[in-house]
């Protein structure tokens, strides 16, 4: 079978196995990016699968290497790889897989960046509180740096999905798998506020999602981000920051105040501790620059 018949293939099997949108299109690019490489082996450009060897797809990766950050572009790549082949021999298009004996590029652990608690502040007091646009946008800011959502879990949020008694949240995250968190009491009354003057946004056949946008339609990742990222250039313009910087802010200052880092890794929704743990290597960084800044004898005499 043609390979792009099967790319789409992978993406259907993907999306039945639970996988998020951004990941099933992360998947397809790669392996659209492979396939058009690939075309120049077969004389009719139909890259057929079962007669792709090992030698073309490191011939691919080579052509990738000296591309900036490529070791984590390469791993990325060889992840989407791994499953499409490994859908392929499930279902009995191939025998062996070309990429089984290719071992993943080690690539250096990019430390997370994050907001100071000052900055913080200083974010969230931004959205004006008379303006509609405003209370829904402080809500928002409020909830994920409160409670360390994802982007796209924020859009999907349900009404009963907040329970202001307990004060907790269920979230639906990667793979869809529920998590429940616990909401501080500012993002609670920032929700609150919200919530007053919602039917301000939601038309009649609206009452499902929390979050909605000017015409009373949920809000996709882009749209969250776009108007997260007006704020977030006023307080940290030069730092390149992002609205997924507020997660690790909400990660790291929980860390720094002394909570416990298996009690983080579950309200992030991490499946492995090793994902969690980069966060150690920012306070311990930040605890290095105090002692060096604090401590009399922490420079060597010379």
């Amino acid at each position: 079978m043609n390979m792009q018949e099967l790319i789409e293939k992978h993406a259907q099997a993907l999306r039945l196995e639970g996988k998020s949108n951004q990941t099933i299109d992360g998947y397809r690019l790669d392996l659209e990016q492979c396939y058009t490489f690939l075309t120049k082996y077969w004389e009719d450009g139909m890259v057929k699968v079962d007669e792709i060897i090992p030698f073309q797809i490191r011939d691919w990766l080579r052509q990738l290497h000296d591309k900036p950050d490529c070791n984590r572009s390469l791993a990325r790549k060889l992840a989407s790889l791994k499953s499409f082949f490994q859908y392929c021999k499930r279902q009995g298009i191939i025998q062996d897989n070309p990429i089984d004996k290719m071992q993943r590029p080690k690539f250096e652990q990019k430390l997370p960046h994050f907001f100071t608690e000052e900055e913080i502040e200083v974010l969230l007091r931004i959205p004006d509180p008379a303006d509609k646009y405003g209370i829904r946008n402080r809500a928002i800011l409020e909830l994920i740096y409160s409670s360390g959502l994802r982007i796209g879990e924020v859009g999907a949020l349900r009404l009963g999905d907040i329970d202001p008694k307990r004060q907790l949240v269920k979230v639906t995250g990667k793979g869809n798998k529920e998590r429940i968190i616990p909401v501080g009491s500012n993002a609670l009354q920032a929700i609150r506020e919200y919530l007053d003057i919602r039917s301000e946004f939601a038309p009649a056949d609206n009452e499902k999602h929390l979050f909605i946008t000017r015409t009373g339609q949920p809000f996709d990742n882009k749209q969250i981000n776009v108007i997260l990222q007006r704020y977030i250039r006023l307080v940290a313009q030069q730092k390149g920051y992002s609205p997924h910087t507020l997660r690790h802010s909400f990660a790291t200052h929980l860390l720094q105040r002394g909570a416990d880092l298996r009690a983080i890794q579950e309200m992030l929704g991490h499946a492995s501790l090793s994902t969690t743990e980069t966060y150690t290597h920012v306070t311990l960084e930040d605890i290095k620059d105090a002692y060096k800044k604090g401590h009399p004898r922490s420079k060597q005499d010379k």
